[in-house]
C-alpha cells in the first residue's frame, strides 16, 4: 500500500500473536465479543420487536451472561450472604378463578424452603448493610417445584437483563483494591446509576429505610416482574406477586445498621433462627395484584413489562391468597441454605412468564449459574432441590449423578421401553403455555414506554413521611460523600433534580455543592401504601424487650412483665452489670445480657426495673442514650425512672413511658409502643446529634 494511502477503517488492524507472558486481557478501541467481534450495542438484548421476547440467537447476551455467571466458584456471585428456613404455605383458595396452579387451590398445604439474602456482599459480609434483599421461595408442589425468586423491593435497577452483569460489576468492590465490601457508597456504582437513569426508581428504594430492614420477619417481598396466570378455562390474567409480613414492615435506623454490623454481623440470621427455636415463626401472606391481560400489556398508563415500574396498590389492590409460615431451621447450612438452587424457570401449570426483557435473561442465567456452583447438571437430585413430585426426565449421566436409571431408551418415541415415559396433555397436568402470537423485526431497542425514568421515583419520594424522606436525604448524602470523583456526584445531583427539587437541594447542601435545576414532575398521584410509618400498633411477635436490672431490683415485677410480653409472642431479656443469676427473696432472674454485651440494636424497647440503682456506669448510659436516639420505646417503673434521668433521658419525651408498677396498663402501653416500632415524634430532637438532649 502506498505510504500516502489510509488503512481500511472497516476492519480491525491485524494483531500479532503474543506469548502468555505478554498477553493483555483488554486491547483495542472498540467493545467486542470474546472472539473479537465488534459490538454495536450492549444495553439491549435482541428481541422480536421492541416489546417482544428475547431471541435465543442473541450470541452476545448469552456470552455476556454466561461469562458473568461463571466468574466465581463456588460462592454465588450475587446473593452469597444468605439465611433460610423451612415451612409451609397454606392456600386460602381465593386464587382458583385466575389460575389452575394446584398449590393455590382451596385447602392445599405445600412444603416450602425460603432463602433471604443480601445481594452485594460475600458470604462473610454483614447482614445489616444497606442493600437489596433477596426473598426466594421454593414451593415443593405436587405438580413440580415452583420458585418465586424475588426481592424486598418491587423494582430493579435495569430494564434489560443484558445489563445485569454491568450493574453488579458497578456495585461490587472496585477490582483494583477489592473495597468497599457489601456497600454501594463508592464511585463505580454511582457512575453507573447516574448514567443509566432507568435505575433511579430502584435507587430511591435502596436509599430509603427499605435498604436496612429490621429483620426478615418485617420485610416485604415482591416477584418484581409481571407474570401471567392461566385458569382452567385457558383465560389469562397478568399478575404481580407480593409477600406481606404479618408483623408489619419495619426497618433499622442507619446508626443501628452500622452498630449491628460491628457487634453482631449475623444480626438477621440470628434473629430468625432464635425466633423459630423459641416457637415464634415468621409469617407472610401471599398477595396478588391482578391486572387485565390486554394486547398492549399496560395498566393505567404503566408498562407492565418494565421492571423499573410498580403498580400502586391504590390502583390495583393486593388480594391475599395464602399464608407462608417459616417454623423450622435448617439442619445443616451447607447442605440446605448453601446448596439450594433457585430458578425463575421453575414454573408450574397456571403460572407463566411475560416478555419482560429482564425476566427473559433471568430464565437463562439462573440455570447456567447452578451448573457452575453445584458442579454439573444433576443438582436437582440434592435433597434440598429434589421435587416432591414424581420425576421421569429422560436425562442421563453427568457430574454427580446419584440416581440409578433403568431402561435403555432415554428418548421418545421408542419401541423398546413401551414408549415410556408418556407426554402429558394439559388435561393430564402437562405444562402447556397459553398460545400467544409473537412477531416483530429483530432489534436491539426498548419500547418508547420504557423511557420514563423519573415519575415513579418522584411518586415514591413524595409518598413518604417527612422523617422517611429525611432518611433518604441522609443516605444519598452519605453515599455520594464517599465518592471521590466530583463529576459522579454532580451527575447524580442532576438525576435527583429530575426527581424532586427539595431532595436535590438538601443532598447538594450536605455535599457543599450547588443544586442543579431540573424539571421534576409537578403533580404525581401519591401512594400512601409506600410509607412504613404506621398510625396503629401492629403485632409484636418475635420482638425483643430488654429489662435493665441489678441485685436490688424488683425481680417479681420482671416476672409479671415477662408473662405479659410472652403472651403476645415477644421475648424479654434481662440486662445486668454482670452475668449469672439475680436473687432477691424468693425471686430469681437469669441474666441474659450484660452491660458489656448489650447494645440498643438488639432490642425493640428497653425497660428499667423498679428499685434499680443509678450507678453512672458509662455502658448503661450509652445503652439508654442509643435507644433514645434510635426512637425506641423506653420505660421504667418505680424508682427505675431515676436511672433514665441519670442517663440524661427526658422522661417527658415522646415514647418514654414511666409507671408506678408492673400492672396491666403498664404492660399494654409498652406493647402498644413496640407495635408502633418507633417514637418518630422525637426524631427531630435526637437524630441530628449523637447525644440526646438532657432533661
Amino acid at each position: 500500500m502506498p505510504s500516502s494511502a489510509k488503512p481500511d477503517q472497516s476492519s480491525p488492524a491485524p494483531v500479532e500473536p503474543m506469548g502468555l507472558a505478554g498477553t493483555r486481557a483488554q486491547s483495542g478501541e472498540f467493545l467486542t465479543t470474546a472472539q473479537g467481534v465488534r459490538l454495536p450495542d450492549t444495553d439491549h438484548s435482541l428481541k422480536a420487536g421492541a416489546r417482544g421476547p428475547t431471541l435465543m440467537e442473541d450470541f452476545h447476551l448469552r456470552e455476556k451472561i454466561t461469562h458473568f455467571d461463571h466468574e466465581r466458584i463456588p460462592e454465588r456471585v450475587v446473593h452469597a450472604r444468605g439465611a433460610a428456613a423451612h415451612g409451609t404455605f397454606q392456600s386460602y383458595g381465593t386464587a382458583a378463578a385466575v389460575t389452575r396452579a394446584g398449590f393455590l387451590a382451596a385447602g392445599r398445604t405445600t412444603p416450602v424452603f425460603v432463602r433471604f439474602s443480601t445481594v452485594l456482599g460475600s458470604r462473610g459480609s454483614a447482614d445489616t448493610v444497606r442493600d437489596v434483599r433477596g426473598f426466594a421461595v421454593k414451593f415443593y408442589t405436587a405438580e413440580g417445584n415452583f420458585d418465586l425468586v424475588g426481592n424486598n423491593m418491587p423494582v430493579f435497577f435495569i430494564q434489560d437483563g443484558i445489563k445485569f452483569p454491568d450493574v453488579i460489576h458497578a456495585a461490587k468492590p472496585h477490582p483494583d483494591r477489592e473495597i468497599p465490601q457489601a456497600q454501594t457508597a463508592h464511585d463505580t456504582f454511582w457512575d453507573f446509576v447516574s448514567r443509566h437513569t432507568e435505575a433511579t426508581h430502584h435507587v430511591l428504594w435502596a436509599m430509603s429505610d427499605r435498604g436496612i430492614p429490621r429483620s426478615y420477619r418485617t420485610m416485604e417481598g415482591f416477584g418484581v416482574h409481571t407474570f401471567r396466570l392461566v385458569n382452567a378455562e385457558g383465560a389469562t390474567t397478568l399478575v404481580k406477586f407480593h409477600w406481606k409480613p404479618v408483623a408489619g414492615v419495619h426497618s433499622l435506623v442507619w446508626e443501628e445498621a452500622q452498630l449491628a454490623a460491628g457487634v453482631d454481623p449475623d444480626f438477621h440470621r440470628r434473629d430468625m433462627a432464635d425466633a423459630i427455636t423459641a416457637g415464634v415463626p415468621l409469617e407472610f401472606e401471599l398477595g396478588l395484584q391482578l391486572l387485565p391481560d390486554t394486547e398492549d400489556q399496560t395498566f393505567e398508563g404503566i408498562d407492565l413489562l418494565d421492571p423499573t415500574k410498580i403498580v400502586p396498590e391504590e390502583l390495583a389492590p393486593v388480594r391475599l391468597v395464602g399464608k407462608l409460615t417459616l417454623d423450622r431451621n435448617p439442619t445443616n447450612y451447607f447442605a440446605e441454605t448453601e446448596q439450594v438452587a433457585f430458578h425463575t424457570g421453575n414454573l408450574v401449570p397456571g403460572i407463566e412468564v411475560t416478555d419482560d426483557p429482564l425476566m427473559q435473561a433471568r430464565l437463562f442465567s439462573y440455570l447456567d449459574t447452578q451448573l457452575t456452583r453445584l458442579g454439573g447438571p444433576n443438582f436437582t437430585q440434592l435433597p434440598i432441590n429434589c421435587p416432591h413430585a414424581a420425576v421421569n426426565d429422560n436425562l442421563r449421566d453427568g457430574m454427580h449423578q446419584t440416581a440409578i436409571h433403568t431402561g435403555i431408551t432415554p428418548y421418545r418415541p421408542n419401541g423398546i421401553d413401551e414408549n415410556r415415559p408418556a407426554t402429558a396433555s394439559a388435561d393430564d397436568g402437562g405444562y402447556v403455555p397459553a398460545p400467544r402470537e409473537v412477531s416483530g423485526a429483530k432489534t436491539r431497542e426498548n419500547p418508547v414506554s420504557f423511557g420514563d425514568h423519573f415519575s415513579q421515583a418522584t411518586m415514591f419520594y413524595r409518598s413518604l413521611t417527612p422523617v422517611e424522606r429525611g432518611h433518604i436525604v441522609a443516605a444519598f448524602t452519605f453515599e455520594l460523600g464517599k465518592c471521590l470523583a466530583p463529576d459522579v456526584r454532580e451527575r447524580e445531583l442532576a438525576v435527583l433534580s429530575e426527581v424532586d427539587a427539595e431532595l436535590c437541594e438538601q443532598v447538594a447542601a450536605g455535599l457543599g455543592l450547588a443544586a442543579p435545576k431540573g424539571t421534576p414532575a409537578e403533580d404525581v398521584v401519591l401512594s400512601p401504601a409506600l410509607s412504613q410509618v404506621v398510625a396503629e400498633p401492629g403485632p409484636v411477635a418475635g420482638r425483643k424487650i430488654g429489662v435493665i436490672a441489678d441485685a436490688g431490683s424488683d425481680l417479681a415485677g420482671i416476672t409479671k412483665l415477662r408473662k405479659a410480653v410472652e403472651r403476645v409472642g415477644a421475648t424479654l431479656l434481662v440486662i445486668a452489670p454482670v452475668g449469672g443469676v439475680l436473687r432477691k427473696g424468693r425471686s430469681r432472674q437469669t441474666v441474659d445480657r450484660t452491660l458489656l454485651t448489650a447494645r440498643s440494636v438488639e432490642f425493640d424497647a428497653l425497660v428499667v426495673a423498679g428499685a434499680t440503682t443509678p450507678t453512672g456506669d458509662i455502658r448503661l448510659t450509652v445503652l439508654l442514650q442509643e435507644a433514645f436516639r434510635h426512637c425506641k420505646a423506653l420505660a421504667a417503673w418505680g424508682d427505675g425512672v431515676k436511672v433514665l434521668v441519670a442517663a440524661g433521658i427526658d422522661v417527658d419525651s415522646p415514647g418514654v413511658l414511666p409507671g408506678d408498677e408492673v400492672d396491666k396498663n403498664f404492660a399494654e402501653v409498652l406493647v402498644a409502643a413496640v407495635g408502633l416500632h418507633r417514637a418518630w415524634e422525637r426524631a427531630d430532637l435526637v437524630m441530628a446529634s449523637p447525644v440526646p438532649p438532657s432533661a
